[in-house]
């Protein structure tokens, strides 16, 4: 009979050795219990393994909540112990998430007017750092985080924004300058492209938000042939974001006609120098034409003398008592008849170039007053174009009128020729006489 019970109690120990084995070691800790519970039966079928759960736990944990606009949320999570002993707390939370201290109901609350104010932003996320702790045991605690992100339902586009109004107005020469700005909606915007329906070239590239447009139009970008002397460029701005809607901003700019004043102001120093150059090839051609007729008319003037000479001495021999002086008064005028057509063959009148010194004359005096009429009014006169295509004009007429003219190489400086043209003399033989 004692045999039968050892033998008994042998092989009851060793099928609870055998059971003990076989439980995993993260169930052998010290906070964790094992109670082997025997029904009182020779079969081991009949006994059963008890664990009791101590280790702290959230049993409905969800890491990642998404929440729409102007919706609630009350989300109560559970733990493994009871709830009365222990405390609840959130860290770095946003406005509108609270968490009760006591029953650990998690409450979102995603108010529209906290994103309107920029307290909350849509398609962010908010990692929130979620602990619960034991009252009475400070060591018997759980920290860990949830994520929290809110979108909206209503459909905000996102727009793009010139910081200019629609309609610009610019000279040519000047330069125009603005920021290309965005309004956020929903989905910012990405990149930013730029058409326009005339070929033009910004200082930067446009490409993205917050890019500065800077573009100048050169002179002669307003062609002859456009309405109003002015050329409008209408800019297109197109945005597009990471699912391809686009907004796009046009801004028109009326380009106007201007003077390009530093290269107009060449041109008509060079008109200018071109009329100089002309005035002093006319002066020389004056000077020659004018030795001309003054010499031949100091020939004839000596042939005059010299005519009325011997009329005055035959008259005054022929009074004389001998007969040879008076056979010499008959002779001596006749002699005086005789030089008038030697002095007509020798020294003819030089009409001609008396005309063509006139001539040449007139016209440069019509160049000085031209020139003194049109004269610059600084840097940036606004008739220069007149100006300069006035003297142009009246030089180019000058020329055709006297090109019958034979000209003369300046071999004088321009100082003595100037002194002999503004001589009194001279003057003074082609003045105007009274009549």
């Amino acid at each position: 009979m004692i045999n039968r019970f050892v033998i008994i109690l042998a092989l009851f120990i060793g099928f609870n050795l055998q059971v003990y084995a076989q439980i995993p070691d993260s169930l052998k800790t010290k906070s964790d219990t094992i109670k082997i519970i025997n029904h009182g039966k020779a079969d081991s079928s009949f006994n059963t393994i008890q664990q009791v759960d101590s280790v702290l736990r959230i049993r409905n944990l969800n890491p990642y909540i998404t929440l729409s606009t102007d919706s609630l949320l009350n989300y109560e999570l559970l733990i493994n112990k009871d709830v009365s002993k222990y405390y609840w707390f959130l860290k770095n939370s946003p406005p509108g998430v609270q968490i009760n201290k006591n029953t650990g109901v998690l409450h979102l609350k995603a108010e529209k007017a906290l994103f309107l104010n920029g307290r909350l932003k849509y398609d962010q996320e908010y990692k929130i750092n979620l602990g619960v702790q034991n009252l009475d045991n400070p060591a018997d605690r759980i920290d860990t985080s949830i994520t929290v992100m809110f979108y909206n339902t209503e459909i905000i586009p996102s727009k793009i924004k010139p910081a200019v109004n629609s309609i610009l107005y610019v000279d040519e020469g000047d330069s125009i300058s603005f920021k290309v700005q965005c309004e956020d909606g929903n989905f910012p915007i990405d990149k930013i492209i730029m058409t326009s329906n005339y070929p033009i070239k910004p200082l930067t590239p446009i490409t993205k938000c917050g890019d500065d447009f800077k573009w100048s139009p050169p002179f002669g970008f307003v062609k002859s042939g456009d309405k109003d002397k002015q050329r409008v460029v209408i800019v297109n701005f197109i945005g597009s974001n990471k699912f391809n809607a686009r907004d796009t901003a046009v801004v028109q700019i009326f380009v106007k006609e201007n003077i390009n004043y530093p290269q107009k102001v060449l041109e008509y120093e060079e008109v200018k120098k071109n009329i100089r150059s002309y005035s002093n090839q006319l002066k020389a051609t004056f000077m020659t034409l004018d030795k001309k007729v003054r010499s031949t008319k100091g020939t004839r003037n000596s042939f005059d003398l010299t005519s009325a000479a011997s009329s005055l001495g035959g008259t005054v021999f022929s009074s004389l008592p001998t007969d040879g002086q008076k056979t010499a008064g008959k002779i001596l005028p006749s002699v005086g008849v005789a030089m008038v057509p030697v002095k007509e063959s020798v020294a003819p009148n030089k009409t001609a170039e008396q005309n063509s010194a006139t001539l040449v004359r007139n016209s440069i005096k019509r160049l000085e007053y031209l020139l003194q009429n049109n004269a610059l009014v600084g840097d940036k006169d606004p008739e220069i174009l007149t100006k300069t295509q006035k003297l142009r004009d009246e030089l180019k007429a000058m020329q055709v009128a006297l090109i019958e003219v034979p000209l003369v190489e300046v071999g004088d400086s321009p100082e003595e020729l100037d002194k002999y043209f503004n001589n009194k003399k001279v003057n003074k033989k082609y003045r105007m006489k009274k009549s």
